[in-house]
């Protein structure tokens, strides 16, 4: 399923033309029924073929609930672009369009409603003026369609151009972490707390805990439905409607977020790329009351230019700072709208490069690339990194990805700590996590008895009957408990650096070194990467092994995972 917003100028027939196409009325209001206005958003669902459907999120298009057609569009991947042919192109249909195209919208079909009130040769100005609007954005080259809600006319020329939109839009990408913008929270009689939205990043399950942003109230899905109709699961890219367990309806409103807990990072400070109308009067720059619109959701915000820039021209783009009033759970990619609510005027719109950025203001030059995320932190724990890029990465040392100039400063720190402790060396309990992690991979650093070293220390267990084993079959490692071997000799030969222990198996150093070796070799000639399969054979072991040995290297920096291969990493 695709979701599709409907825009235009007001009293230009949407919610007519979205009845026409799938006989729902969108208006769901008393109060819309009485004054024939929409003013909250509306939905419905025009099932095209066996495969094909579309969600319909019918918007406000009165200047008055701008807010209302803002919340519906955050997270559309086409629309559905109305205009009058008696009226033509007008004020709103001007601002739709604009915040459509900010917001990074690329596939629309142009319907012409009130097609049977006009002449042919009124209809054909009217088609001309619309390509004159459209010209230079997002629909420029779009399906026109004259149509009639009333009477019919061209409604299956129009869901024919929509089931093309449908194959051209694609499937929404799913990055395996759901969330969900809410645009709607109720409590039917006798069912709880229900809220909807449209499903991005990730898929869904009955059962499935959730966490709602920002009040990190906890719940459960009793159970999902798309378009009144149950389902187990539901993928990325659909309208859902969540029954919740745990969670009162009145603490959950639109603006708020659903996503799994501890999947997504939360941020208040963003940094952006953002494009300045040209129809604005005046530039942008820090001064003045802002309002950004994400997703579903309203946040008063303040905005700093980045680097020495002072302001950002009309029609021009340049890089922003937002300080939102709360924390979001956001990620590079992101589209947003920004207003000034003084004036109350659209001043543009653009997408996210960096969030909870480090780097100060006035040096900031975000470009949204993950590697730029490690350069700036030096070390970043692979967990958050993913929360922070939406890119999976192993991580290069412990649990950390780090940048080379990081690590070098650190083991240099270790280093002359080490040199200045003296001949006994440094006590190990003073070295924090980080510093232990370099420590562990270094071969001339040496732990023994609980002080650290530079150089080789003779080992009381150099000659000993259970290392020689070790050595003698390197990639078929016996257990300590099958030659009976006492559990404090086996912890302080690991502390020595001369076993390493890796998913609870046992290797020699030696035996490490000699498998690094011959994986450099075979990556020097298959630098495309290695399979599981490919260096069981190479070491003529079992894949119980070589799992733990490529775990170890995972973990140190000298291989990194992709995929089903592993490449070489920076340390090999």
């Amino acid at each position: 399923m695709t979701v599709i917003a409907t825009a235009g100028h007001v009293d230009h027939g949407k919610s007519t033309l979205v009845r026409a196409l799938t006989g729902t009325d969108p208006d769901r209001l008393a109060e819309e029924k009485e004054r024939g206005l929409t003013i909250d958003l509306g939905f419905a669902n025009l099932g095209l073929s066996r495969k094909r459907s579309l969600s319909l999120i019918d918007v406000p298009g009165h200047i008055r609930f701008l807010r209302n057609m803002l919340a519906g569009v955050g997270a559309v991947q086409g629309c559905l672009f109305v205009v009058s042919a008696t009226e033509g192109w007008k004020p709103q249909s001007e601002e739709h369009l604009r915040i459509l195209d900010l917001l990074g919208i690329e596939h629309a079909v142009i319907a012409v409603t009130m097609a049977d009130l006009v002449d042919s040769e009124l209809l054909e100005l009217a088609i001309l003026d619309i390509e004159d609007h459209v010209e230079g954005t997002f629909a420029q080259g779009a399906s026109i369609i004259p149509v009639s809600g009333v009477t019919g006319i061209g409604i299956d020329d129009l869901k024919t151009a929509l089931a093309d939109l449908f194959d051209a839009v694609g499937r929404a990408k799913n990055r395996k972490a759901p969330r969900l913008w809410v645009d709607r929270s109720f409590a039917p009689t006798g069912t709880g707390t229900v809220v909807t939205g449209t499903l991005m990043d990730g898929e869904l399950a009955v059962g499935d805990h959730i966490t709602v942003i920002p009040t990190h109230d906890q719940g459960r899905v009793r159970t999902l439905q798309t378009h009144h109709t149950s389902v187990e699961s539901i993928k990325p890219g659909n309208r859902v409607a969540i029954n919740l367990s745990g969670v009162n309806h009145a603490a959950v409103r639109r603006g708020d977020v659903l996503v799994h807990p501890d999947r997504w990072h939360s941020a208040s400070i963003i940094d952006a790329e953002v494009r300045v109308l040209p129809q604005m009067p005046q530039p942008l720059t820090r001064k003045g009351a802002f309002v950004a619109y994400i997703g579903s959701g309203e946040f008063p915000a303040r905005v700093r230019l980045l680097g020495t820039v002072e302001q950002i021209e009309p029609g021009s783009s340049g890089k922003i700072r937002l300080y939102l009033d709360r924390p979001v759970p956001a990620l590079p990619g992101d589209r947003f709208i920004l207003r000034e609510s003084g004036r109350s005027q659209t001043v543009g719109g653009g997408r996210f490069l960096d969030v909870d950025p480090v780097v100060p203001a006035k040096r900031a030059n975000p470009d949204g690339h993950p590697d730029r995320v490690v350069a700036e932190r030096g070390w970043i724990e692979a967990s958050l990194f993913a929360k922070l890029t939406g890119e999976e990465r192993p991580a290069t040392l412990s649990k950390w990805i780090v940048s080379p100039e990081a690590l070098a400063t650190t083991e240099t720190a270790v280093r002359e700590r080490i040199a200045a402790a003296g001949q006994l060396g440094l006590d190990v309990a003073l070295l924090d996590d980080r510093e232990r992690a370099v420590v562990e991979t270094r071969d001339d650093i040496v732990v023994s008895d609980g002080q650290v070293t530079i150089g080789e220390v003779v080992s009381e267990f150099s000659d000993h009957p259970w290392l020689a084993e070790l050595n003698e079959d390197p990639f078929h490692p016996m257990k300590p408990d099958e030659v009976d071997l006492d559990r404090g000799e086996v912890r302080a030969m690991v502390r020595q650096g001369l076993v390493i222990e890796t998913e609870g198996i046992y290797f020699s150093a030696a035996a490490i070194e000699r498998a690094a070796d011959l994986l450099r070799a075979r990556l020097q000639e298959a630098p495309e990467g290695v399979t599981v399969a490919d260096v069981r054979d190479m070491l003529n072991t079992s894949r119980k092994f070589v799992l733990a040995l490529l775990a170890h290297f995972d973990a140190n920096g000298r291989t990194r995972r992709r995929g089903d291969y592993r490449i070489a990493g920076p340390r090999l």
